[in-house]
């Protein structure tokens, strides 16, 4: 029998969400059920709510930073026992097979990662996300969220919280690096924490300097701001990797001017519309234009280890239910310090 739980949605694209119920699978024999106690905000949530990317499925319940406790576990599971802290990310599943799978990066499955939600599972059935009070998951896409860090905290690693740590892991961020954090929001103040415990000298390229004490006190050894031009001649040639973590069209040449020779930038935002750039701005100084998306489950779960081991959890305002048509509101006003959580408890409440 399936289980009913209480949950958020978005009726049509763009409309504001509201409270609704959904079913949630039952448990086969590999599956975790999770009592979800917070869920946090991301604004890809509000690209997909808002349907800017294309594509996206209605009724969506959103949500894929996921923190809860193990209620029910399947007959399979060993892994997992009730009570257990656990988190899930932005995805559910995927083949298990291919080369990507088998190397553990599943975000790259040639068959396709089944998302969190706005997803379809190998099941033919449409996902919903972690703005609701139980998800049903397998138990491979289930991370264990150490003690040490609140559940409040640990829900933005999910998503925020690997979407920085596995580009600053690839690139070598460490002692004796240079790392510059494009954008200081959601993921940028995860990525300045997160860079800073790894022991690399970091600096904030921001708009303008109004979150320049948060940035100082969370890390970073330096904090620029972009809207004043000197910025790109005082920093020319200073960094060895920089994160670009907004979602906005930015003058790329300018922020690859800011390179060492063979450094690189990459990309953890997904603006809505194209970014372009000079070759000359990557051929005059053997420079590199990346991306990166999230990272796979062992990844994440290194990514958890090692914030319990150095006591990082994301900057959150916590939020009621009622509120998440405010709290998408204000992210996309930048009027959040750093990311909204929503008390699952309250849903349907």
């Amino acid at each position: 029998m399936t289980t009913t739980t209480h949950a958020i949605a978005a009726p049509g694209a763009g409309q504001p969400l509201a409270p609704t119920t959904i079913e949630r699978r039952d448990l086969r024999p590999g599956d975790v059920l999770i009592d979800i106690a917070f869920a946090g905000i991301c604004h890809s949530d509000i690209h997909q709510v808002k349907d800017e990317w294309g594509g996206s499925a209605f009724p969506m319940v959103p949500g894929h930073e996921i923190a809860g406790v193990v209620a029910a576990v399947g007959s399979d599971v060993t892994k997992y026992q009730v009570g257990d802290r656990v988190g899930v990310g932005c995805m559910v599943d995927s083949c298990g097979e291919c080369e990507y799978c088998r190397a553990g990066t599943e975000q790259f499955c040639v068959k396709g990662n089944v998302q969190t939600y706005n997803g379809v599972g190998f099941d033919g059935e449409t996902t919903y996300g972690g703005y609701s009070r139980q998800i049903v998951v397998k138990d491979a896409f289930v991370c264990r969220i150490p003690e040490g860090i609140g559940l409040d905290v640990a829900a933005p690693l999910l998503c925020a919280g690997i979407t920085t740590y596995s580009p600053l892991r690839q690139w070598g961020a460490g002692p004796g690096k240079k790392v510059a954090v494009i954008g200081f929001g959601g993921l940028g103040h995860m990525a300045v924490k997160l860079a800073a415990a790894m022991g690399a000298e970091v600096t904030v390229l921001s708009q303008s300097l109004k979150k320049q004490e948060d940035g100082l006190k969370l890390g970073a050894k330096d904090y620029f701001a972009t809207g004043d031009e000197s910025t790109f001649d005082t920093l020319r040639g200073r960094f060895d990797l920089i994160v670009n973590t907004v979602s906005a069209k930015l003058p790329v040449d300018a922020y690859l001017s800011l390179l060492r020779v063979g450094g690189a930038m990459v990309n953890v935002g997904a603006p809505g519309e194209p970014l372009s750039y000079n070759a000359f701005s990557l051929l005059g100084g053997n420079r590199i234009l990346a991306g990166s998306m999230i990272g796979g489950i062992a990844e994440t779960q290194e990514m958890l280890d090692f914030c319990a081991e150095h006591g990082i959890g994301a900057e959150i305002e916590t939020i009621s239910a009622d509120r998440v048509n405010e709290a998408y509101d204000r992210v996309e006003n930048s009027d959040v310090r750093y990311r909204f959580v929503i008390d699952a408890s309250t849903i349907g409440a």
